[in-house]
């Protein structure tokens, strides 16, 4: 063991692969850089040499992207400038040269590392990936010559230990070989014999089926040195591995596959934080560097007294490893708020947690709680540079202890239930992989550990339908959270086309318009002008009856869905035919414009004039809602103290859902206070005020809430009883809701009436959900429960 505290023994390669040269750095150079400076390092050499803004790192759970179940590289939160959907408004419209370190997870879905973890030195479910991005700023040739004189100049790796890959064309696609990259790198000094050309496999890279794409250039190292290593190159070899890629976004993938230009070229880089370090601190695996060495001897603080004796060395260095890892990825998605459940991205952590107890209890065989006791740990590691590791420690040790004596219990029961599925099995003679999958998804037993139990017992499960049965999960998982947004989004080409077009953004200032006369609210009426219609794959001037179209106009009073409260619903009529309607059947927002998806009545073109028609019953129910909503997340925050943070919310017709961490579910007690504070203020009929306010004086509202979005600048501050200014201006100490938010709101808290929790639940250990409704619905439950 005492072996583990110096280095993990080989994982694979040639006898002697830890040799003294390739121990060291690099010969003659001073102290390896600590992880923290080789971070700080690459942030300061874009910010200050080459003028990148350094962005931080977006949390791990994706920003309204269902297509991901984690942020799994630098370019997901900058997805929107890519797509061209950004809010015009928001300082993201202003990126041209940005720089940062990105926290990510590769654990289920398309790109899944899980599986690799700990069984070699270099994959990992959570890392950091640097990167720096050009938005239609510069190309292909600086970005070549920044990454060559990173690496070779200021990091001081050898230039001979150093591969490039390019992409060398794909006839069947119709690609031609990126020729500009290959003479660019030669001009920069690369030997045509380290200058490598591969094809769409490893060096084309795509966004998704469909959107922005392009070909890609990637750096190698040579961990070895001093010899011929182009063979290794893209060959899965723990000793030539990529550090470094650099993709040239150049073309939009269509839905028919086809590929156009894109009007306005990027660059999107990333390197691996933790294969980097092992480069500059000349350690072939990433578990030998600083950033893990100090997680691997507090697990052997833990687990040395229990190890002596044990033989199978091999199996304690993988979970040496498999625990290092996991309480990495478990610390940064619990301080991100993604906490392990059910389904989606909490099913995959909980299977990650799950793992590592497994290892931790079976092969090292250490005591319950040990996984938890090296978030401090990671937290020393990590906090700097993403403090919220800091700020939730005892969350995320909370968390892990409870999932951990949940797991661990149902461990107890297992081998009796996995021996009553045997005797089953033999009996109904159903597919091994189908009743393991069953045990995997809805009992929460790893796959690997059901899989072992059943051979031991003499009973195959078919690998392969075992790989269909999660790929069609997967798939039927995807496809509900993307619902049919698609269908009414405008692709990139298109929202570009208006902009070149000159087709101003759509003015929505209209869906605040509304008044109160008499008690009763007024919507005035709204007259528009038809701008610009999409057919799904163009823009086109006309449409027919008949045919499903985006429709975009000069004005709207329609609210587009976002911050979690629904689209309005109503019509259009054509300003001089009235009598035919064109049902409003979804409204979005990209990239400044409001998408109206309708189904035409009658023939619709550009320039046509229309009258919009609000449905009023249900916009203000919706009004009701989000009030009432705001009402909540600060009277849970009274109740029960300030460490309550959203954590989702939706608002429609019917009812509000909000969700909140909080350690349990809410007593009887409890609710009935949150309750009766609701009720309280809306009994008071409050004012609301709203106001806009440059973003950075409105993050400046003491007891402001705000969740993880990306704001408009201006942006709107909603308040119950101050007013905004007295906000700003700390004029009173009195405790109120104040929120950022673009929604629509009541202008008193009187029509909300009544609101009644009909549930309160734990989604997963540390989230709650509380469902509510209000108004007369509120009245009928009452009388139910009463």
């Amino acid at each position: 063991m005492r072996l583990l505290l110096r280095r993990l023994r080989p994982l694979s390669g040639t006898p002697g692969f830890l040799s003294a040269a390739s121990e060291r750095s690099f010969s003659g150079s001073p102290p390896p850089l600590p992880a923290a400076r080789v971070r700080s390092a690459f942030v300061e050499f874009f910010r200050d040499k080459h003028g990148h803004l350094p962005v931080p790192s977006s949390p791990v759970r994706p920003r309204g992207d269902p297509s991901l179940l984690f942020v799994n590289a630098g370019m997901n939160q900058f997805k929107p400038i890519f797509l061209g959907t950004a809010d015009p408004r928001s300082n993201m419209a202003s990126y041209r040269r940005v720089v940062n370190s990105q926290k990510c997870v590769r654990a289920g879905g398309k790109h899944n590392d899980l599986d690799d973890v700990g069984r070699d030195g270099y994959h990992h479910t959570f890392f950091e990936m640097l990167g720096n991005w050009s938005f239609g700023d510069y190309f292909k040739e600086e970005a070549c010559q920044m990454a060559w004189s990173l690496l070779t100049e200021h990091y001081g790796i050898p230039a001979d230990r150093l591969y490039v890959s390019y992409f060398g064309g794909d006839a069947a696609a119709g690609l031609p070989a990126d020729e500009d990259t290959r003479n660019i790198w030669l001009e920069i000094g690369v030997p045509t014999h380290r200058l490598l050309p591969f094809g769409l496999k490893d060096n084309f890279w795509e966004m998704g089926d469909t959107g922005p794409c392009g070909p890609c250039t990637e750096i190698h190292y040579d961990h070895v040195g001093g010899r011929e290593a182009a063979a290794l190159v893209n060959a899965d070899s723990p000793e030539v591995v990529e550090i470094w890629n650099l993709v040239f976004m150049q073309y939009n993938r269509e839905v028919d596959h086809s590929l156009r230009l894109l009007p306005q070229v990027s660059v999107d880089t990333g390197m691996g934080l933790e294969r980097l370090v092992s480069v500059l601190q000349g350690k072939t695996s990433n578990y030998d560097t600083d950033l893990f060495t100090p997680l691997l001897h507090a697990i052997h603080q833990v687990c040395r007294h229990t190890q002596e004796g044990r033989m199978d060395v091999g199996q304690v260095d993988l979970a040496y490893r498999v625990v290092a890892d996991h309480v990495r990825t478990l610390s940064v998605c619990i301080a991100d708020g993604v906490y392990p459940g059910m389904s989606g991205a909490e099913l995959v952590l909980r299977r990650i947690l799950r793992r590592a107890v497994r290892f931790c209890v079976e092969v090292l065989r250490a005591p319950q709680g040990t996984l938890a006791s090296l978030v401090p740990t990671v937290a020393d590691l990590l906090g700097n540079i993403y403090p919220e590791l800091h700020q939730e420690t005892d969350r995320i040790v909370d968390i892990i202890n409870e999932n951990e004596a949940h797991f661990l219990s149902s461990l107890q029961q297992g081998s009796r239930l996995i021996e009553r599925v045997h005797t089953w099995l033999i009996i109904s003679f159903l597919p091994a992989a189908s009743v393991a999958w069953s045990l995997h998804r809805d009992l929460g037993f790893p796959l690997d550990l059901v899989d072992l139990i059943l051979e031991e017992r003499g009973v195959h499960v078919d690998r392969q339908e075992l790989d269909r049965l999660i790929a069609e999960n997967q798939k039927v998982a995807l496809e509900l959270q993307a619902g049919d947004r698609a269908q009414v989004t405008l692709d990139v080409l298109s929202l570009t086309e208006l902009q070149r077009l000159g087709v101003p953004h759509t003015d929505d200032s209209l869906k605040y318009d509304y008044r109160l006369a008499e008690g009763r609210y007024v919507f005035p009426p709204c007259r528009a002008t038809v701008l610009a219609l999409y057919d799904g794959q163009a823009l086109v001037s006309e449409v027919s009856e008949g045919q499903r179209c985006s429709v975009i106009l000069d004005r709207t009073c329609f609210y587009a869905e976002q911050g979690g409260q629904s689209h309005d619903q109503g019509y259009f009529t054509l300003y001089e035919l009235q009598d035919v309607l064109f049902p409003v059947e979804a409204v979005v927002w990209a990239g400044g414009y409001v998408v109206h998806r309708v189904t035409v009545a009658d023939n619709l073109k550009t320039g046509d004039q229309l009258q919009l028609h609000l449905d009023q019953v249900h916009r203000l129910s919706c009004m009701v809602k989000h009030t009432a909503t705001h009402i909540l997340n600060f009277a849970l925050r009274k109740v029960l103290g300030a460490s309550v943070q959203q954590r989702g919310s939706h608002v429609s017709a019917d009812r509000l859902r909000f969700d909140f961490s909080v350690k349990g579910s809410l007593s009887v007690s409890q609710l009935q206070q949150v309750e009766r504070c609701v009720n309280d203020i809306i009994s008071a009929n409050q004012i609301v005020h709203s106001q806009e306010l440059p973003l950075q004086r409105a993050r400046g509202i003491s007891g402001l809430r705000t969740v993880d979005e990306v704001y408009p600048d201006p942006v709107r501050v909603v308040s119950v009883e101050l007013p905004v200014t007295e906000l700003l201006d700390k004029q009173s100490d009195r405790q109120t809701s104040v929120e950022l938010c673009c929604g629509t709101h009541l202008l008193q808290t009187g029509a909300i009436e009544d609101l009644v929790i009909v549930s309160e639940r734990q989604l997963v250990k540390g989230i709650s959900r509380i469902v509510a409704v209000t108004g007369q619905e509120a009245a009928r439950v009452s009388e139910v429960m009463t």
